[in-house]
């Protein structure tokens, strides 16, 4: 929200909100909360490391952290729910633009449009064989809202279309769809593109490693459009390295930005991203204003949403 905050002044001066505005190079890190604990009630925050530490040293002043987005795994949910801290943030948020991206990068390798560019730029006539999309089978990895919007991407363009998730999925979306869930062995053996869309939590950390990765069909690519730590870094690069993967997608790493000594800048097959799939200035709007809104919940400040708008001097 940092890039669009003086659109915003104008709204939080009106409740008598005054901003604390850190210097944030893609995230906060633990030491960098902690030089302002003390001195706020809410918090407007993106993947910033709010730690037990971290909310032990804000609280009690501390009432709500407002997550801009929807995933809240670098929020100690437990100790806020402990210490009083209203946790708020936006379901489903960007559904749609990430659901595109991966899409996008599918087409991406099956095509081999970027590839093509490149050498035709680079003055070589060369036809690179492509595949089309439904002699292909995708794998999803967490068919939550994202994984189902992907699923129903795929299937329209003919896709065979594998899932699996810890949770059951309703059985209305898979007659609908016609997905097949299965293990995630078997996804990986039988899927030329692995997409994750899952959650990161103790039950994903490293989720792909080298034991999971020892499933995959040879020449497959990974897209990780979730959350970096869900894949074990040094084990797919070892994977890409062999040809065990034919090519990954990255928009998110483990450690953000990608430092500039990662093999994987290197590597012809694969494409990254920076942390960027969420990309829609309409999801963005949304997602401002019911930021803006569960923060002012969480102070316990009326207001009447329409008016909150209003007082954008942009609409």
């Amino acid at each position: 929200m940092l890039p669009f905050v003086e659109r915003f002044r104008p709204v939080f001066a009106s409740f008598d909100i005054d901003l604390i505005l850190p210097e944030v190079h893609e995230r906060l890190e633990e030491a960098e909360i902690l030089k302002y604990a003390g001195q706020f009630d809410g918090a407007i925050c993106g993947d910033d490391r709010y730690t037990a530490r971290v909310l032990e040293a804000c609280a009690p002043r501390l009432k709500v952290i407002s997550k801009w987005g929807t995933g809240v795994d670098s929020i100690d949910a437990e100790n806020c729910s402990r210490l009083g801290i209203r946790l708020g943030r936006t379901p489903n948020a960007f559904t749609l633009p990430v659901a595109d991206t991966v899409m996008g990068y599918i087409l991406a390798f099956a095509r081999r449009q970027p590839w093509m560019n490149l050498q035709m730029k680079s003055g070589i006539w060369d036809k690179i064989p492509g595949k089309a999309l439904h002699e292909q089978t995708l794998g999803i990895i967490g068919v939550g809202a994202i994984g189902k919007a992907l699923t129903r991407r795929a299937r329209a363009f003919g896709m065979k279309v594998l899932g699996t998730d810890i949770v059951d999925i309703d059985h209305v979306f898979i007659a609908e769809t016609g997905v097949e869930m299965t293990s995630l062995a078997a996804l990986l053996s039988r899927s030329d593109y692995i997409s994750i869309n899952c959650d990161l939590n103790p039950t994903s950390r490293h989720l792909i490693n080298p034991d999971t990765l020892a499933h995959v069909r040879p020449g497959a690519v990974l897209i990780n459009t979730a959350r970096g730590p869900i894949v074990d870094e040094p084990a797919l690069i070892a994977a890409l390295e062999t040809g065990k993967l034919g090519g990954a997608a990255l928009d998110v790493f483990e450690f953000e930005p990608l430092p500039q000594t990662s093999p994987l800048i290197r590597m012809e097959n694969v494409m990254l991203a920076p942390h960027n799939a969420n990309s829609s200035p309409a999801a963005w709007e949304r997602v401002h204003w019911n930021t803006i809104k569960n923060l002012l919940d969480g102070l316990e400040i009326d207001y009447n949403l329409a008016d909150l708008m209003n007082q954008d001097g942009t609409r």
